[in-house]
């Protein structure tokens, strides 16, 4: 029996309408200082993941909620975050 509570479950069922330009964008040079990495774990779409080698942070903005919790939680204010150009972003609800 599968559990159709969690996350990625639920995660799996929201559409997009991807725009070819990032919405949001992370200082690289701020980030590679940042120790606690908070917005790899803040985000509940995992848009923010670490580089291993290099320690720059990835942004997969594709799959972007539009929460903003991003940008409230990085202590060093490296993530400027903009709404998607008009028509583009996540989709809450069909019409």
């Amino acid at each position: 029996m599968s559990d159709n509570s969690s996350i990625e479950n639920k995660l799996s069922t929201i559409k997009y309408n991807v725009s070819e330009l990032s919405h949001l964008i992370a200082d690289c040079e701020k980030c590679k200082n940042c120790k606690t990495k908070e917005c790899t774990y803040v985000c509940p779409a995992r848009v923010y993941s670490v580089d291993e080698d290099t320690n720059i942070i990835k942004i997969e903005y594709e799959n972007c909620l539009e929460c903003g919790a991003c940008r409230f939680i990085c202590p060093h204010n490296a993530i400027e975050w903009k709404y998607p150009k008009s028509s583009k972003g996540v989709i809450y609800k069909l019409s």
